[in-house]
């Protein structure tokens, strides 16, 4: 990835103030962490002790409704299971999850991965276990890394962009043996979106298998069911 560009032998002070220089140091310096965090996230445990499921979801909708009590009574059904559930931390479906996850805090972990935003208000009460990130890239690497399972609730822009990311990710093999569950009547729309506008041209934008990756079901308990399977064989595989 770096483009580090070995310095110059007869003088490899760099004065502050040439700045062309400074920068080009900063900037390799920067790409050789990148180079640092890659080869680091390239481990993983032989044994996984927690399966983890993240539920994307809507900041906005309010407790009391019915997508918030769809959320937080799936989330429930998964803790009961020995599911943890990792929410992005915030309010709205978002604390249901997590709610939902702390009914059974005997079984499951209830944990938040935040950003910081301006607008949005700090962890829900719900979190157990919370973490902090300054960027959206960061905080969507370590949604990648700690999940066998994503499930989507309604949400907008920020919960289509974590969607489309992990939707990519599998589709580049990135990813594996990761359900991908969309929840609810919106989602189906956007999956013959992408059939209809990226399959209908000539080349095609993406393969036919690429559309099947997303599972759309209508309510909590299809997802229920879907990751309950997931679940039943990543416990035998634990067992071998």
């Amino acid at each position: 990835m770096s483009t580090y560009e070995s310095p110059d032998t007869t003088s490899d002070v760099i004065s502050l103030a040439d700045e062309e220089r400074v920068k080009q140091v900063l900037v390799n310096s920067i790409l050789d962490l990148w180079d640092v965090v890659n080869n680091l996230t390239r481990l993983r445990p032989s044994r996984s002790q927690r399966y983890r499921v993240t539920i994307f979801g809507s900041a906005r909708v309010e407790a009391g409704t019915c997508a918030y009590e769809e959320t937080k009574r799936l989330a429930a059904a998964l803790a009961e299971m020995g599911c943890d559930i990792i929410t992005g931390g915030g309010p709205g479906l978002m604390q249901a999850a997590n709610e939902g996850a702390a009914v059974f805090p005997e079984h499951a972990q209830s944990v938040g991965i935040r950003v910081d935003l301006p607008f949005e208000q700090e962890v829900n009460a719900f979190v157990t276990q919370a973490f902090e990130h300054r960027t959206f890239f960061t905080r969507l690497h370590q949604f990648v890394l700690a999940s066998n399972a994503f499930i989507v609730a309604p949400g907008g822009i920020g919960t289509v962009l974590e969607t489309m990311m992990i939707w990519q990710l599998l589709q580049v093999r990135h990813l594996q043996d990761t359900p991908l569950i969309l929840v609810g009547k919106m989602w189906p729309g956007l999956v013959e979106w992408a059939r209809n506008s990226m399959l209908s041209v000539d080349p095609p934008l993406a393969n036919v298998a690429d559309m099947t990756i997303p599972h759309c079901v209508t309510d909590a308990d299809a997802a229920i069911a879907l990751i309950r399977g997931h679940h039943k064989t990543w416990l035998a595989a634990q067992n071998t």
